[in-house]
């Protein structure tokens, strides 16, 4: 008996567990992240996507592709991967959303959060963004890692 209370336990406190910024290596399920309206768009469904596109980083703070194009309306799925020995992350936003949430970063680098329009990938590792631009704009993709957008890793998305 007292084997099984602490399988049961040792199970509640594993599930109630909760990972820094830096330290999420799979991308949650939607169901546990604030869907919402952006000005970027809104968070996409995977029956709904019309286009793939990889994007990959690297330890020389650089994206690549660096600029890309998407037609409003499009549902893009983004394979990220990262080709570095460092934690990187995607986070689309505007511009003025980045700049605050950098910021933010550099003063709390383990900051608790997830939303479907960032992916943190460990070294070596992929993760996936799905997201619908269902509004017309320019706006960026970025990684808010203390220092990384500092060092301009940074990319641009135009919205037609």
């Amino acid at each position: 008996m007292k084997f099984k209370f602490a399988y049961i336990f040792f199970g509640l406190a594993l599930s109630q567990l909760t990972f820094a910024h830096g330290d999420q290596h799979k991308k949650p399920m939607h169901h546990q992240m604030t869907i919402q309206q952006e000005d970027w768009g809104i968070a996409g469904n995977s029956k709904e996507v019309t286009r793939t596109i990889a994007v990959s980083m690297s330890d020389d703070m650089k994206f690549k592709p660096e600029k890309i194009d998407i037609k409003l309306g499009e549902t893009i799925k983004f394979v990220i991967k990262n080709n570095g020995k460092l934690m990187h992350e995607m986070v689309i936003g505007t511009k003025p959303v980045l700049d605050k949430h950098a910021e933010m970063m550099v003063k709390h680098p383990n900051m608790e959060h997830d939303e479907p329009y960032m992916a943190h990938v460990s070294p070596g590792k992929s993760a996936e963004i799905i997201w619908k631009f269902n509004r017309p704009g320019k706006f960026e993709f970025a990684c808010l890692i203390a220092g990384h957008y500092q060092a301009g890793m940074v990319g641009k998305i135009e919205v037609k």
